[in-house]
């Protein structure tokens, strides 16, 4: 997957992660939270390869396998909240008031949709 779409998909769980928050703190309808966090889920699967081991194989390759399916998933992950939350504290540390998180983030999502963080840039 591409580090444009993982840093969709980033976006997408934090933005889902601060309207679970958002109806907690609001007393809404505990279905509402549960229903949401499956959005969570399915972001986090979709950015999470598919890993085939064959039966026969040993602890150790089956290891191996995930560890090489998993690692670059992973690293391109961390660095993607990475990015997001560099981009709330700034906003945060700067004292800035007039910008909430999910502007923040709407705004990280538009550039990211530009390109400004396509592979290679």
């Amino acid at each position: 997957m591409e580090r444009a779409e993982v840093l969709k998909r980033v976006i997408g769980i934090l933005t889902e992660a601060q309207e679970i928050r958002r109806a907690a703190e609001a007393g809404e309808d505990g279905d509402v939270p549960a229903a949401e966090a499956g959005v969570v889920t399915q972001l986090l699967n979709e950015m999470l390869p598919s890993i085939s081991v064959p039966a026969e194989s040993s602890p150790q390759q089956v290891a191996r396998l995930v560890a090489e399916a998993l690692g670059p998933a992973l690293h391109t992950m961390v660095a993607g909240f990475s990015l997001a939350f560099t981009s709330l504290a700034l906003v945060h540390d700067s004292g800035r008031t007039d910008l909430s998180s999910i502007q923040v983030l709407q705004q990280l999502a538009l550039e990211v949709e530009s390109g400004e963080f396509d592979d290679g840039s």
